[in-house]
């Protein structure tokens, strides 16, 4: 692999996984962190990659490993946070509160339920593509995608 290839994949594809790492990590240094060893393991393995998939969801299901790697290690047990933090602000920034409400709800979900709607959502594959991501049948995705949203819309319905 070429270090023009890899910069071109850094450029392309580096903000939207930040993003969703630290949306599963719920911390925005070991995030950098994944996404750092995600683009190593990129360089190195690419050579190995068959082209079963687009390259988009093969470094996205990397990324997902390196943050469920990170996620059963002692350290992060221990400094794990249940939600994100809320912050408290001005009726200026009422949008802004709500999409950080939106994150804590999909946070508080279980990570099977996360997972698919950060996938569909923030990283705009299909069901199709998800399920080919995660080894599962469509209807699966499709169903989790159904329960994910019923959760949120319940959990934000209270809220509000």
């Amino acid at each position: 692999m070429s270090d023009e290839l890899l910069s071109k994949l850094i450029a392309k594809y580096g903000d939207s996984i930040l993003r969703m790492c630290y949306l599963y990590l719920k911390d925005y240094h070991l995030a950098e962190d994944v996404v750092q060893e995600t683009f190593i393991q990129v360089y190195n393995h690419y050579d190995s990659f068959r082209h079963q998939s687009s390259v988009k969801t093969w470094i996205i299901r990397i990324a997902i490993n390196l943050c469920r790697n990170q996620m059963r290690t002692r350290w992060f047990s221990l400094g794990r946070v249940d939600e994100f933090p809320i912050l408290p602000c001005s009726e200026a920034y009422d949008g802004m509160l709500e999409h950080e409400r939106l994150l804590a709800e999909i946070g508080r979900l279980k990570p099977h339920y996360r997972e698919v709607i950060l996938l569909f959502y923030y990283q705009e594959l299909t069901v199709k593509e998800i399920a080919s991501l995660q080894g599962k049948k469509e209807s699966t995705v499709k169903q989790r995608l159904k329960r994910a949203r019923e959760q949120l819309r319940k959990a934000l319905k209270e809220e509000f």
